[in-house]
């Protein structure tokens, strides 16, 4: 691996990493004290409800995802990968910051939840264009051979934003008090993000553009309506990696948001025991995924998927009889054996996406598909999750749940002819 090799890997895991942390920071909050904080009014008839507001804003930001989507796609298959991968993180660090400052409601009243709704709408267009722009940067410029390796390292920024963000989380509820935590300890993750934006910024910064989409501008005009494009030649693609992402996605945002609020709120277990029994889970995911990435690279993407998918819906059911143990040991075990699937099944994805889409739409493709998926998956999981609990009783309806969704993406994936080894230059282009 050269030096250009490890500055790329280098960007594009600094960058994802911090968009995730933000991202991540705000779903756990929103678990443990937006409730109370800016829903007063409900949290005060209805504490249950309170919470699941609290968790619907998570799922809002997703439906701006497409839009970050488009727009970042659409300037990121003209202008380049690296100039919209420094807007995306620039834009996810202000909102974060500002989530940070915001008053709550017993100060302003109705303003605070409409700033803080906005403020995660915002985080959504963000995260919407960042991961198509990492994924692409990373695999166009990894040897044939190792996209699968290459591809992983915007992948493991999630987990490793997710043990940033849950770490830092258990640090403030071990050294405050709740009250203390309730009254000004949440803020403090959100303030440290301006610190980690500035780092990223200047990481991201001395990265090279991709050696694709320099091949692309100096060889042909690049396309002045690329979404046009994408869906006149690739509509189908676009489906296809949207509900793949599906599963993934949704158990992935059960770990990120809802186990927390359901160990602590539901099962009685103590927070900071929560908080590092999810750490434990990320990392996990993060050993999972990276290995997702390398085994793509020798047995194909889809197979690997497939494998992941399949330990996934295996294991939801005894995911949740473990849990309901109320034994902290077996509620991180039941976490760390879910990773194993979850791993497999999104480490190969910035390399199958990438090679599922001609350059001069990539960008576009790519980040569209992303969006749609999670919109689909993981936007309202933990919504539906607790709405699932609070109508049955029990939390075995969510394993079925993300049961069903393990078919629907266990089939998309299987559609795919596998791409490993496309061509990823000119030659794929489509003809005019």
């Amino acid at each position: 691996m050269t030096r250009d090799d490890r500055k790329v890997l280098a960007s594009t895991l600094a960058g994802t990493t911090i968009e995730w942390y933000d991202f991540f920071i705000y779903a756990q909050a929103a678990g443990l004290v937006f409730g109370p904080l800016f829903f007063a009014p409900v949290n005060e008839g209805s504490p249950g409800v309170a919470t699941l507001i609290s968790l619907a804003t998570i799922g809002i930001s997703f439906l701006f995802r497409p839009l970050g989507a488009i727009v970042a796609g659409r300037f990121g298959d003209r202008l380049g990968r690296k100039r919209m991968l420094v807007l995306t993180l620039l834009l996810m660090g202000a909102a974060t910051t500002v989530i940070g400052l915001l008053p709550t409601y017993a100060s302003i009243g109705v303003a605070a939840p409409i700033a803080l709704i906005l403020l995660r709408i915002l985080q959504g267009f963000s995260a919407g264009g960042e991961w198509g722009g990492a994924a692409l940067l990373s695999v166009e410029h990894a040897p044939r051979d190792r996209r699968g390796l290459f591809g992983s390292f915007p992948q493991i920024g999630v987990p490793i934003g997710l043990i940033l963000a849950t770490g830092v989380l258990w640090i403030m509820t071990s050294v405050t008090t709740p009250e203390q935590f309730q009254a000004w300890g949440w803020r403090v993750p959100f303030l440290l993000s301006l610190t980690l934006i500035i780092i990223g910024y200047l990481v991201r910064r001395a990265v090279e553009e991709s050696p694709v989409f320099k091949e692309l501008q100096q060889r042909t005009k690049t396309s002045s309506a690329p979404l046009r494009d994408l869906f006149r030649n690739n509509s189908k693609n676009v489906l296809l990696t949207a509900l793949i992402f599906v599963a993934n996605n949704a158990a992935g945002y059960l770990l990120i948001a809802y186990f927390i609020s359901y160990g602590t709120t539901t099962l009685g277990l103590s927070r900071p025991s929560v908080l590092l029994a999810t750490v434990a889970g990320s990392v996990g995911w993060l050993i999972f995924t990276m290995y997702g990435g390398v085994l793509s690279d020798r047995i194909g993407r889809v197979r690997t998927f497939q494998i992941g998918y399949a330990l996934v819906f295996v294991w939801m059911i005894p995911l949740f009889l473990l849990m309901e143990t109320r034994n902290i040991w077996l509620f991180a075990t039941a976490i760390v054996v879910l990773t194993i699937g979850l791993g497999l099944s999104y480490g190969p994805m910035s390399a199958m996406y990438a090679e599922m889409f001609p350059v001069s739409v990539r960008y576009s493709g790519v980040a569209i598909g992303y969006a749609l998926g999670a919109i689909l998956g993981g936007a309202f999981a933990p919504t539906i999750a607790q709405a699932l609990v609070q109508s049955t009783g029990t939390a075995l309806s969510v394993g079925v749940y993300i049961m069903v969704l393990c078919v629907v993406s266990l089939a998309a994936v299987t559609a795919v002819k596998e791409p490993k080894g496309t061509d990823l230059g000119l030659s794929q282009q489509p003809a005019p």
